[in-house]
């Protein structure tokens, strides 16, 4: 049975969702799984035909999944397990995190003048139950030069970043508009995970 505790696992690497978590006061460890050895590795490539709202279900499923068997077989003391994965989503088309520098550039170009979604996806688990909650965000960029698009992508920051931005970053000069969660255009929002959290027993 899972000990009673108010610290929980966060299944990410992500310094952005850490600072969001201490934001709001969650104490947490990192449960890391890019660690794994390659049995316990997530494919986390679309699938032909997958929406973008099914696909960051499927994926932040995944990564719960796997929290689980990580925490089990490394022998951890049992806990709440956070996990999350964003991701963009345009004209149907899934913008992931960029593969390379050009990669960057054309999906910057694609963005630029128009509206986008974000969909940041997320699970709470217990050893008795998952709460989980999509949060859909919309995000307007201005039109944007090639210059603008080759300055930033210099910089390097798209290329850890769904959809080759980061909004708290420099992209921040880009957005005309955004109707929805800012913390969830980050990668947690913090309202939807504060009441999963509480759900989960978690005293915030």
């Amino acid at each position: 049975m899972q000990q009673p505790t108010n610290i929980i696992y966060l299944a990410s690497k992500s310094p952005r969702r850490r600072e969001l978590l201490k934001q709001i006061g969650v104490q947490h460890d990192l449960l890391l799984l890019r660690e794994l050895p390659p049995r316990l590795d997530i494919d986390e490539s679309p699938r032909p035909d997958e929406t973008p709202h099914a696909y960051v279900e499927r994926v932040v499923k995944l990564k719960a999944d796997m929290a689980v068997k990580v925490m089990h077989e490394r022998k951890l003391q049992p806990r709440p397990i956070l996990t999350a994965d964003t991701t963009v989503s345009f004209d149907g088309d899934i913008l992931g995190k960029p593969v390379d520098r050009d990669d960057a550039v054309l999906m910057l170009k694609r963005l630029g003048g128009e509206t986008h979604q974000v969909l940041t996806a997320v699970i709470v688990t217990t050893a008795e139950e998952t709460y989980k909650c999509l949060n859909t965000s919309f995000v307007t960029f201005s039109t944007l030069s090639e210059d603008e698009i080759r300055l930033y992508v210099d910089t390097g920051e798209p290329m850890d970043k769904a959809g080759a931005y980061g909004v708290q970053g420099r992209a921040a000069k880009f957005i005309v508009n955004l109707s929805g969660s800012y913390s969830g255009v980050v990668g947690l929002p913090l309202f939807e995970t504060t009441a999963l959290l509480r759900q989960a027993g978690i005293q915030i």
